[in-house]
């Protein structure tokens, strides 16, 4: 990164009799910024490490006058003379009456012109100096006497009583519009969050006219997250704009008055590189919130329309879209933060062409060297694209299974019956078992004993299923009536009755607990009992038979 050298001394403010001159290095990019004077970096003519030739500008109340050069390894020490000469010279100056004009003389010694400031000496001109303005010694020396004849003037000018006066006056009128703008800012904020309100309940209002049962909730959970991405949006940018008001406002008032000017060109010197990396980090998180807002307007706007709806995946829904807008945001957030730390470099002066050169090097040979983790987001996509599982599905995956708590492009997290986080890549997904895709069964096996009357028992079991599935509370989680399907098979705890019942999705365990307790509660009163593993032993010896009790053969 290329620097810059200014001469500047703070003055205490009140003291009139100073000159605002020192030495700063500042970025090239300070010549952008208007009201305020073009900082130049130290040029380089030659290329030899401590011969070269750089240059840099003289400084008067944070205004430039002139430029000067020298080797490097003279250019501080002439810049800290010429600063001490003229912070001396200019003292006298300003001390004298307010008419008295400035003298600037040019006299020729040793065949140099050298520069004299009311017969005191300042400075004399090299052809170094020369160089820099593509001019003979003594047309230089010329344009130096010109500038400091006028600039000294207008320093001296502006530390007038009524200069101070009116410089004064359009510090309070900036300082009053500043308030007012302010003000209107604010206002501006508050009317725009109710307007707001407005747009997203009237749509969500139409939207439920529209909508079915299933996705109602959906839609509205979407707007409630759209509103307030959008609203985080605003305040950020409104508390950037109240900052660019009275900061702005703040730093052009100290441009005003000589004895602040020169904090004007240090503040902007220390708070340049703080100020572009907060303005790069709050463009790239209003960025990323307005991406959020948009792809939860996209998804409501999809279920609203009906487009993909049928009745068997409404219920479907909200697992779908809580699973593409996570995974959405997931990428677009990675998206905006790599562009952020982009703009970020450019903005602190970094060449980032050779960076992005290299990384894609680098790119290349990660993917060679990461196959695993290049399978996994392919597989987790057309996971995602297919609707394979979503956030919230149970899946059993090989000899794991459980609740779906997390799923990325890399992996997906489950949550078993014991509560253990199972991590499984995507890439290692071959065949897997959703359990609560669009609809789920309750698969109940109920042994009846040998002894027991069949007919009066299938009977028995129709009647509890269908009078539960009437009923207000599981009418809603039961999706069809209960298919009794007979008796399933001859096993060693007596005769199994097998019944089937389609239920909402995880709703399966619910519905069979509830089942088998009121089955458990008729069969107890009915007589039949449930049957319990047992067996028999059958002894077709007769030596065996006729064995007597009291050890004696009959």
């Amino acid at each position: 990164m290329r620097f810059q050298f200014l001469a500047l001394a703070l003055p205490a403010v009140g003291i009139a009799s100073s000159i605002a001159i020192g030495v700063v290095s500042v970025p090239k990019a300070t010549a952008q910024i208007p009201l305020l004077p073009q900082l130049q970096a130290p040029s380089s003519v030659s290329n030899d490490s401590d011969n070269r030739v750089v240059s840099g500008w003289i400084y008067l109340d944070g205004r430039r006058l002139f430029q000067i050069a020298a080797t490097k390894t003279n250019f501080p020490e002439r810049s800290e003379y010429i600063q001490k000469k003229l912070e001396k010279i200019g003292q006298n100056y300003f001390k004298s009456p307010e008419k008295t004009a400035v003298k600037v003389e040019v006299r020729q010694v040793n065949e140099l012109p050298v520069i004299y400031v009311n017969g005191q000496y300042l400075m004399t001109v090299t052809s170094e100096d020369a160089g820099l303005r593509q001019v003979d010694i003594s047309t230089s020396a010329n344009q130096v006497k010109e500038s400091l004849q006028e600039d000294l003037q207008q320093a001296k000018q502006e530390r007038q009583t009524q200069s101070l006066i009116d410089q004064g006056k359009i510090a309070a009128g900036i300082a009053l519009a500043m308030a007012i703008a302010s003000w209107g800012v604010y206002s501006w904020q508050r009317r725009s969050q109710k307007d707001l309100e407005h747009p997203i309940t009237s749509q969500a209002q139409r939207e439920f006219n529209y909508s079915t049962p299933a996705d109602q909730a959906i839609t509205t959970q979407l707007n409630q997250r759209q509103q307030q991405h959008l609203q985080e949006a605003k305040r950020r940018l409104f508390q950037l704009s109240q900052a660019g008001i009275w900061g702005g406002g703040s730093f052009f008032i100290l441009g005003l008055f000589p004895y602040t000017r020169g904090f004007q060109v240090a503040i902007l010197t220390a708070a340049q590189f703080p100020l572009r990396l907060g303005v790069v980090c709050l463009g790239t998180y209003v960025a990323i919130r307005l991406t959020y807002a948009l792809i939860d307007r996209f998804a409501s706007t999809l279920i609203s329309s009906g487009a993909f709806l049928t009745p068997e995946s409404s219920a479907r829904l909200q697992l779908r879209v809580s699973t593409f807008s996570g995974v959405t945001k997931s990428i677009t957030t990675a998206i905006w933060v790599g562009v952020g730390f982009l703009l970020a470099l450019v903005s602190l002066g970094i060449d980032i062409v050779p960076l992005l050169a290299g990384a894609s090097l680098v790119g290349v040979a990660l993917s060679l060297a990461s196959q695993n983790l290049i399978k996994d987001a392919i597989n987790g996509f057309l996971i995602i694209l297919e609707d394979q599982y979503a956030l919230g599905d149970v899946i059993t995956v090989g000899d794991v299974g459980g609740l779906v708590e997390n799923l990325n492009l890399r992996m997906t997290q489950v949550r078993d019956s014991e509560g253990r986080l199972i991590t499984i890549p995507n890439g290692e997904i071959k065949i897997v078992a959703n359990l609560s895709s669009r609809w789920s069964r309750a698969d109940l096996t109920i042994p009846i004993a040998y002894q027991a009357d069949t007919e009066e028992a299938l009977k028995l079991i129709e009647t509890i299923a269908d009078k539960m599935n009437q009923e207000m509370q599981w009418q809603r989680q039961i999706l069809e009536p209960p298919q009794v399907l007979g008796i399933d098979q001859f096993g060693d705890r007596g005769l199994i009755i097998r019944v089937w019942i389609k239920t909402q999705p995880l709703k399966q365990w619910d519905v069979a607990r509830e089942l088998r307790r009121r089955l458990k509660v008729a069969l107890d009163e009915a007589g039949i009992s449930i049957s319990v593993p047992q067996q028999a032993i059958w002894v077709n010896d007769d030596h065996l038979l006729n064995f007597p009790s009291n050890g004696k053969a009959h």
